[in-house]
């Protein structure tokens, strides 16, 4: 009976707005700031938003005193206009918030479609930025009858570049958008029977959508998917098969079905190539279940050997194609580039770097590569990914080649800014631990492990070459295989010869990945095991304290294993190749030897340090481990779930709706994906087997809350916040906090949520999903962290490895 009432409503609706879309464009505002500071950490100010939390904002006028800027110079609200084109620009557009309103004739749903925002809030709803400048974010918002506010964030100063904004009315509640395809290339001699599309679903509609089908036609064959639910007045890119074995050239034909009703339909455009020409795969991502694409530089001439592989990591703005086609064709290997996400993404960090290692995991599944010969190398953000990645990653790669790049986010922030570099008080000094996997001159030991072609042209003006020379300097001290270039007169982009560098590949030829057996030196460091735990056959399982850095440096020589360890709590040494019988003596940080004998069944060895170190059982899945071992931003992993709430006042329910929405719209934006969105009510745990939880509201709003969350020492609930023992009582106050699924070895739940209203709404900023931006375990603040208040942060920190408060790893106010 739903499903016929949809329908029935859904044609009602369809047939009131079979009019031509119509636009309106928002051409005069006012503008104020700058009022605002975010960036790569959990700490943020936000006057604007900090009145919206209290209940305080006023609809502004022209010449009303408005917000103070750093200096406490008070601000006032001043009229701006856009120009011929649309764009609110100039100097003014600052750090600050545009105001434009529209006068609606009646409530309805409509499309805002802004470019070059951080965010925005209608009528006090948040709803993801375009700060990219894309331009295809369609995001559904209501109207009511009347006058409704649209407060726009601005980034820095734009210049030239602007704003721009309006409202689309579009002909049908739910719709096809093709603005954002991600799209497969037809390759001959390939299998094409089943390939994977994705176009994003508008849904302007009240209800969800759930059950629609998608079916695509190409060449005369059809392929019919179903697709996830679709919440209420949300966009959802999704993914669907399609059978191109009969293609040659031409257009893949789309129907959106709602049973065997025709809602959309759309046609998008292939691309055959030839299986020696640069071509693009599409595959189903285990991150978010989404549909992502990589590119390939294909080897030229096969000869039936192993290949070598090169991982190829791109820069800002540049997709994973236009990557691949800046190389020719190798004849000893094939090249492959990861997406990122997206073109600026993650800056290869957070959900970068497992897109990269994804790509890398399968695109060794496919083309069977020489496992000696994997390289990695990458321009300008790319010169970034490969200074990240290979300090990350040791042991994995033969050589990197880092061109034109930044060795870290805190020298060079790009458009989400810096990482700060020094903590100023206890407070940031624990936040900003949970940036340390992000800093790779903390980790330059690991760039040891593989030969390093350093590239950059001399006259770079967007990435200076004193970037090269300082990480030439830092290599001099201790590394004796790195290699030097800067070309003359080379600017950030020089031609294709700035990636694809003769000499830097013959450096690659020179370099293979050695034996776990040949080596007998290792000297590793980690900031997070889940992250990173191993160089060879040595594992670091576990910290003493989290996220601070652990380094092995260690010595293996006649059956014995000798050296120290640094912040390591457990570890592991592969013995497989150890003959059975062979007795190893280890001697770790000056204390009494442990003496080992290899049995036939053993593959690893564990070690505990204590009062000295002693052999034992490997840890516990319900411990930090490698498996999952915390931040909060580890529970955007795993095919994580939003679960709003239906059990609270109906305010506190509509926060955790359009907060949930919000969440979707960014992570769409950021990193192409797609999250299902679903209502407490309907949540089953057992429907969800280790996929991670976004929990948004308290244990007094959210019914889902006492299945996953009754366990936790951190607990939310209306008027007051308890950790551990302490307690904070109020509507005021924000919490994000981690805890493990505890039916799952790999999944997390994630709370975002307050004690009362004005305690989530200071919860709406979403700068986690900013490349590299820290965040602890848990973190509980009021609204007085938006007015910039450093003692807003009541108390933030990181679990021990049993997931227990531990005042050591903590901070108070």
């Amino acid at each position: 009976m739903r499903k016929i009432v949809f329908i029935l409503a859904l044609f009602q609706f369809t047939g009131l707005s079979l009019m031509a879309q119509q636009a309106y464009v928002f051409r005069d505002g006012l503008i104020s700031g700058p009022c605002h500071q975010y960036g790569r950490t959990a700490l943020f100010t936000d006057q604007l938003a900090g009145l919206i939390c209290e209940g305080q904002l006023k609809t502004p006028i022209n010449g009303a005193a408005s917000f103070t800027d750093d200096k406490g110079k008070a601000g006032t609200w001043q009229p701006v206009k856009a120009d011929d084109d649309g764009s609110f620009a100039g100097r003014a557009i600052n750090n600050g918030y545009l105001y434009v309103s529209y006068n609606s004739p009646k409530a309805q749903t409509a499309i805002l479609n802004i470019a070059g925002h951080q965010m925005v809030y209608v009528n006090g709803t948040p709803h993801a930025g375009d700060m990219y400048r894309y331009g295809w974010m369609y995001v559904p918002v209501a109207l009511h009858k009347g006058i409704n506010d649209f407060y726009i964030r601005t980034g820095r100063s734009y210049g030239r570049m602007g704003i721009k904004a309006q409202l689309m009315f579009p002909e049908k509640p739910v719709y096809i958008s093709t603005a954002d395809s991600t799209l497969p290339f037809v390759v001959s001699n390939k299998n094409n029977s089943e390939l994977w599309g994705a176009v994003v679903i508008i849904n302007t509609t009240s209800l969800p959508l759930k059950n629609l089908q998608l079916q695509a036609t190409v060449a005369g064959k059809t392929l019919t998917t179903t697709l996830p639910d679709i919440a209420a007045q949300t966009t959802r890119k999704v993914g669907f098969k399609m059978d191109a074995s009969a293609f040659k050239d031409g257009n893949c034909s789309l129907t959106l079905l709602n049973a065997k009703t025709t809602i959309d339909h759309k046609t998008i455009t292939l691309k055959p190539v030839s299986d020696t020409l640069h071509y693009s795969n599409t595959f189903i991502s285990e991150i978010d279940g989404s549909v992502q694409y990589y590119s390939v530089s294909p080897q030229s001439n096969p000869d039936g050997k192993a290949p070598a592989l090169f991982l190829s990591v791109h820069g800002a703005e540049v997709q994973a194609i236009n990557q691949a086609s800046a190389y020719r064709y190798k004849d000893w290997g094939v090249l492959v580039a990861p997406t990122n996400r997206r073109p600026r993404g993650f800056n290869w960090e957070d959900w970068g770097r497992l897109d990269a290692l994804e790509v890398l995991d399968i695109a060794t599944k496919k083309f069977q590569p020489n496992p000696e010969r994997i390289y990695l190398t990458g321009h300008s953000m790319g010169g970034h990914g490969t200074w990240y990645l290979g300090a990350t990653f040791p042991g994995k790669w033969a050589a990197i080649a880092p061109c034109s790049g930044y060795p870290t986010l805190m020298g060079y922030g790009s458009a989400d800014g810096l990482i700060p570099d020094s903590p100023h008080n206890n407070t940031e000094k624990v936040l900003l631990r949970a940036s340390n996997p992000s800093n790779t001159f903390k980790l330059a030991t690991n760039y040891k492990a593989a030969g390093v072609y350093i590239l950059h042209g001399d006259s770079d003006k967007v990435v200076s070459v004193d970037y090269a020379r300082q990480m030439k300097q830092v290599l001099a001290g201790f590394h004796a295989d790195y290699s030097y270039y800067e070309y003359p007169g080379g600017e950030h982009w020089y031609g294709d010869q700035c990636v694809d560098w003769g000499p830097l590949f013959q450096f690659f030829k020179w370099h293979t990945i050695p034996a776990d057996s040949s080596i007998s030196m290792v000297d590793f460091t980690t900031a997070n095991p889940a992250i990173s735990s191993a160089y060879h056959w040595a594992h670091i399982l576990q910290q003493q304290h989290a996220l601070e850095y652990s380094r092995l440096q260690l010595f293996r020589h006649n059956n014995t294993i000798t050296g120290t360890t640094t912040n390591v709590q457990t570890l592991a040494f592969d013995v497989k190749d150890l003959p059975v019988g062979t007795t190893t003596s280890i001697v770790l940080d000056g204390r009494p030897a442990l003496s080992y004998t290899r049995k036939a069944e053993d593959t690893s060895i564990y070690l505990h340090n204590g009062a000295a170190w002693t052999q034992g059982a490997a840890p516990l899945s319900t411990e930090k481990g490698i498996a999952r071992n915390g931040t909060f931003k580890e529970a955007f992993n795993h095919r994580m779930v939003f679960v709003y709430s239906t059990g609270g006042q109906p305010a506190e329910n509509e926060w955790s709706l359009n907060k949930a929405r919000y969440d979707a719209e960014t992570w769409y934006y950021r990193g192409n994906g797609a999250v299902d969105i679903i209502a407490d009510k309907d949540f089953d745990a057992t429907k969800y087997p280790d996929r991670s939880v976004i929990i948004y509201g308290n244990a007094s709003t959210n019914k889902a809350w006492k299945q996953l969350l009754q366990n936790s020492p951190v607990q939310v609930t209306r008027g007051k916040v308890t950790v551990g023992t302490q307690e904070y009582t109020g509507n005021r106050f924000a919490a994000y906090f981690i805890w493990p699924r505890a039916d799952s070895k790999v999944a997390s739940v994630a709370v975002i949520g307050g004690s009362g209203l004005p305690g989530m709404r200071a919860a709406d900023a979403n700068q986690y999903f900013a490349g590299g931006s820290g965040f602890p375990d848990y973190m509980i603040f009021s609204t007085d962290l938006l007015k910039g208040d450093m003692n807003a942060v009541k108390t933030a920190g990181f679990y021990n490895n049993e997931w227990k408060l531990d005042d050591a790893e903590s901070i108070k106010n």
